[in-house]
């Protein structure tokens, strides 16, 4: 028996996740062992002490504005912690000579950089030259996910902003058309479990997609279907009314589930009913190794926003090689 949070798995599911975990424990231990050293919560108490404040009514707002801010900074802060770590490389713009992450295929979608700038600068005001922009972002990303109804974590702080962004380096971003065995490998790279994996994909929650991302499952799928036969199929249908061919309006899409301003568990109780947007989205239920954790969270939205603030914790922990400084633009490098 495995105890999986407050639920006890059958042997064979424990052997699953132990097997495919330790190595993974291991590598997170020995690559993150120091970053970990340096990240607390308290690391701002005497230097910053309105930052939590500033912060959160500086979010407030953008949403109260935009409803989209929240989804969009949640998508920006993995973004960012998947390529060079959690350096705010993602916020830096483009140069004559180089062009950066925010400008890469994956991140031309990525909006709302504007939120960022507004806490900097209120924050340059309060305190100068003292809050790094990666735990800026860091911190937006716990506010957006409580303030639309999910939990609540302390963000360790302590990171500094890194002075390189390639865009050639989101290449290496989970895709929306990636298989799960393709999804473990990228996590794992980055040593996050299959655990994670499920559980970070529930930040969709809060998500939008371009029809440009899922399309493909819609018309002309293969050569034995006409459309993605894991699609429910007045969904599917329903899809291709909102994304139609030839489609004149850029914005045309799908919110990733039935409760797109709320974060909650409907995410995977849509990918069980068979309207997961993105194929990696509903590979998780086709796949013996995650459908478990779907069916596990689908039923227990406690258990879901448990294991969703220790694997944020987890994502918040990746650091990149380069030591770093506290930007005072977050645009541009000191």
């Amino acid at each position: 028996i495995f105890q999986f949070s407050n639920y006890y798995l059958p042997y064979h599911m424990a052997s699953l996740l132990t097997e495919s975990t330790f190595p993974i424990i291991f590598l997170l231990l020995t690559t993150f062992a120091l970053s970990k050293a340096e990240l607390h919560a308290h690391y701002y108490d005497q230097t910053c002490p309105q930052l939590d404040k500033i912060i959160s009514e500086t979010v407030l707002n953008a949403s109260i504005h935009d409803p989209k801010v929240p989804a969009r900074i949640l998508r920006m802060f993995f973004h960012d912690c998947f390529i060079r770590g959690c350096d705010a490389s993602i916020l830096l713009d483009s140069t004559a000579t180089n062009q950066a992450e925010k400008d890469g295929p994956p991140n031309i979608s990525v909006r709302s950089f504007y939120v960022i700038d507004d806490a900097k600068a209120k924050l340059e005001l309060a305190c100068p030259g003292t809050v790094s922009c990666a735990d800026i972002l860091a911190i937006l990303a716990r506010d957006v996910v409580t303030m639309s109804g999910g939990p609540y974590w302390n963000v360790l702080k302590g990171r500094k902003d890194g002075r390189v962004s390639k865009a050639s380096d989101t290449a290496n971003l989970p895709a929306p058309t990636f298989t799960v065995d393709q999804l473990i490998q990228s996590f794992a790279k980055r040593g996050l479990g299959v655990k994670d994996m499920v559980t970070l994909s529930g930040g969709h929650t809060l998500g939008f997609s371009h029809c440009s991302s899922f399309e493909a499952r819609l018309r002309n799928f293969s050569s034995l279907h006409y459309i993605d036969p894991r699609l429910n199929t007045e969904f599917a249908l329903d899809l291709r009314k909102k994304c139609p061919k030839p489609n004149n309006n850029q914005n045309a899409g799908q919110f990733l589930d039935s409760t797109a301003s709320v974060f909650d568990n409907d995410y995977y109780k849509q990918l069980l009913a068979g309207k997961g947007v993105f194929s990696s989205d509903q590979s998780l239920v086709d796949d013996y190794r995650t459908r478990w954790i779907v069916e596990a969270f689908a039923r227990d939205q406690s258990l879901f926003f448990k294991e969703f603030a220790a694997s944020m914790l987890k994502v918040g922990n990746l650091r990149g090689f380069d030591n770093g400084e506290v930007r005072l633009n977050c645009r541009i490098v000191n």
